[in-house]
């Protein structure tokens, strides 16, 4: 990471290992801090869906009681500026894509239900001492890709339950094969499409929500970053190849519990409030992704 970031803001970087359902950890990472914490960017959680179904309590406890934590340290040391990472999962079925943010809140899973929780817990935060908490909730789509230099890149533990390291683990052999969750969605190709977006772009997405937090008054911001494009999962697939050079095997299995057919989103309030825009590709996101996976087969070791 400092050698990606450069030396002007290398010795800016620090890295602490701690739990944010831990006060103490939350304590020392905010009186750590040289000059002090000015802002929250709250990355820390569970993402599985699939997992979630199965471990909700783990995911409630993480999820929402962990961002309760944060938030009381937050409040505890004057730092009252947040980015949440929030998630589409929100919207559950959605009624009509793409999806704005107005869509009605009804997640159809444990994660989506978490992440509306720590959605409502920053509201009633926002309405107890509207002069002073500056929060945007980002509803991201599917981040997918890795750092341009495939130094930095997705590593599961376990076998991996989103799609996009699924796929990559597959193209170099570290899978037989993908499992694609249900060939019967409707849909044009009959597998479940999504809206992917390159960490990259999320990474810009961040800071351009953090850059408008801090430079206007006090506020509640909810926005979704995706591309506003979707991709079924074989479309996912052929791209990857075509990024390879490779053949992926998979096969059709039944739908996973919690997941929806089509999850698009309408990401025109993050381009109007932020003048933020994906610039990458889907062919990128794989060329990204791939050249990851090629340098680190295994992994991270």
């Amino acid at each position: 990471m400092r050698e990606l970031a450069g030396p002007a803001a290398a010795p800016r970087l620090r890295q602490m290992q701690g739990d944010i359902r831990n006060p103490m950890d939350l304590e020392q990472a905010f009186t750590n801090a040289p000059s002090g914490v000015d802002a929250v960017i709250h990355f820390a959680g569970l993402k599985a869906v699939g997992e979630s179904v199965a471990k909700p309590l783990q995911y409630w406890d993480v999820n929402v009681n962990g961002s309760r934590c944060l938030l009381e340290a937050m409040q505890t040391h004057g730092c009252l500026t947040l980015v949440f990472s929030s998630s589409a999962t929100l919207y559950g079925y959605p009624e009509a894509v793409p999806i704005p943010e107005t869509a009605p809140i009804n997640p159809i899973n444990p994660y989506g239900h978490n992440k509306a929780a720590v959605e409502q817990m920053l509201a009633d935060l926002h309405v107890s001492a509207q002069d002073s908490w500056r929060i945007a909730c980002l509803s991201y789509f599917n981040p997918v890709g890795a750092h341009p230099s495939g130094r930095i890149g997705e590593h599961p533990l376990g076998i991996p339950n989103n799609l996009f390291p699924f796929v990559s683990q597959v193209a170099v052999v570290r899978r037989a094969q993908l499992q694609v969750l249900g060939g019967d969605w409707p849909t044009p190709d009959e597998t479940g499409v999504s809206d992917y977006i390159h960490v990259m772009d999320l990474a810009e997405g961040h800071r351009a929500a953090l850059n408008c937090l801090l430079a206007e008054a006090p506020q509640l911001l909810t926005l979704n970053l995706g591309s506003g494009q979707g991709q079924s999962v074989l479309e996912v697939v052929q791209a990857m190849e075509a990024a390879s050079g490779l053949s992926i095997p998979y096969a059709i299995t039944k739908r996973r519990s919690g997941d929806a057919a089509i999850s698009v989103a309408d990401p025109s309030k993050a381009a109007q409030r932020l003048g933020w825009r994906t610039q990458r590709s889907p062919e990128v996101i794989c060329r990204d992704g791939w050249a990851w996976q090629q340098q680190n087969r295994e992994g991270y070791m």
